[in-house]
């Protein structure tokens, strides 16, 4: 039995520039992992097949499942005629806009890569989940990272500057390929994201905070109105900055003095259940 952890992430910036010919979005997007994450577990199985099996009963447990997506594709590029059980223990918030799915997706590959003795590079396994979605590239390499294409090609930053994260996510899912469909990128606001590169470069927090942006808050505060109410909550409670993470529902905010974090958890807990308090990661991971 093989663990490996999946930690979420959040979006420090998202920007969208333009509409690719393969109906993607092309995206600029500083991104950095939070000490928040599921458990996968991994165990070898004589049969071939590839078993999915939850704590949660959210989860699929079939080929839409990205951790089956990742087991399926090691097998089928690499040949490999075992198979694994693999036990998701979700800590991670689903359709939350935290990649929750493309970590556990992340955390397999680089799981079966240890457990099968495949010997793949980090950016081998990186190139591998980018056949996945769009954040698992991310995902494999974790840190702090600078995301663009349609969120495969990344670019290594270093941590940003020390900081507590309280994230909340309100009771609804979002789906994804609905706000950016809803998108419209002309006349976008977007975030300044070499101001926030350098903000993270020269530790300056303050900088930083003023720096967040995410220009897929247009389409979901549209379409959510209680997302919007819980960004202006979470500012109320104390939070320095806030900002919604991917496509949402989850907004974050960011805090530098611990006796502010636990007002602004028990404030939120008042009105909306799944409240985290956690910290940046900001480092990469190694290998599984």
């Amino acid at each position: 039995m093989l663990y490996v952890k999946a930690p979420a992430k959040i979006n420090l910036t998202l920007d969208v520039l333009y509409k690719r010919p393969d109906n993607f979005h092309e995206v600029e997007m500083v991104m950095t992992t939070v000490d928040l994450a599921d458990r996968i577990s991994l165990e070898s199985r004589e049969d071939g097949e590839i078993q999915i099996i939850s704590t949660d009963n959210f989860v699929p447990n079939d080929h839409r499942n990205f951790a089956y997506q990742a087991a399926r594709l090691i097998k089928d590029t690499y040949g490999i005629r075992q198979g694994v059980s693999i036990t998701i223990e979700k800590e991670i918030p689903i359709a939350a806009g935290l990649a929750g799915g493309s970590s556990d997706a992340a955390a397999t590959l680089k799981g079966l890569n240890e457990l099968w003795d495949l010997g793949l590079s980090i950016d081998e396994l990186a190139e591998l989940g980018a056949k996945i979605g769009s954040d698992v590239s991310f995902c494999v390499y974790g840190g702090t990272a600078l995301a663009t294409g349609r969120g495969e090609k990344i670019k290594e930053l270093p941590a940003p500057p020390n900081c507590w994260v309280v994230l909340a996510k309100p009771k609804i899912g979002v789906s994804t390929a609905e706000v950016y469909g809803g998108l419209k990128v002309e006349g976008l606001e977007h975030p300044n994201t070499k101001q926030m590169i350098q903000a993270i470069e020269t530790k300056d927090y303050e900088l930083l905070c003023s720096s967040l942006g995410n220009v897929l808050e247009t389409v979901t505060f549209k379409l959510h109105p209680e997302v919007v109410m819980l960004k202006e909550q979470m500012k109320r409670f104390g939070a320095d900055a806030t900002l919604m993470s991917g496509s949402g529902p989850t907004v974050f905010g960011l805090v530098d003095s611990e006796a502010r974090v636990s007002r602004i958890y028990n404030g939120l807990r008042g009105f909306c259940e799944e409240v985290y308090a956690v910290r940046i990661l900001g480092e990469r991971n190694t290998l599984a």
